[in-house]
């Protein structure tokens, strides 16, 4: 599955290892761990970490999604790994819609200038692989 080859189509399904296949079309990428969010604050500075923003970052919806459309910000073709995405949505519903609707905003609004981002959920492997 190469979701590169394609416009980026809402919060798809990462591939096994997504920088190997980003590099080979140019993509930037950057991973979100939402393993360990308990509320808005810890997702926000899950945010900050995963994207390499300043302290300065205002840390909520509209600062996020400034972030992720500000083409001085992120390169024109841009991946964001959601670690973990599906156990944060299950555990977390009500933020998970939030990020959800600000997410799919801005990667509308980064098609509308010509850019592309891509949104890509990540789960971690199962523990039940032991042998």
């Amino acid at each position: 599955m190469n979701v590169f080859r394609e416009a980026p189509q809402g919060i798809q399904t990462a591939p096994h290892d997504p920088r190997i296949i980003a590099a080979g079309y140019q993509v930037s990428v950057r991973e979100v761990d939402l393993s360990r969010v308990r509320d808005k604050e810890s997702l926000m500075l899950a945010f900050l970490r995963g994207l390499g923003l300043s302290e300065n970052f205002g840390r909520n919806w509209d600062a996020l999604y400034d972030v992720l459309t500000d083409p001085d910000a992120r390169p024109a073709r841009f991946a964001l790994v959601l670690c973990d995405y599906e156990h944060f949505r299950r555990r977390h519903r009500h933020l998970g819609a939030e990020l959800e609707r600000v997410l799919l905003d801005a990667q509308r609004e980064a098609a509308a200038q010509g850019r592309s981002l891509w949104l890509l959920a990540e789960e971690r492997e199962s523990d039940s692989r032991h042998w």
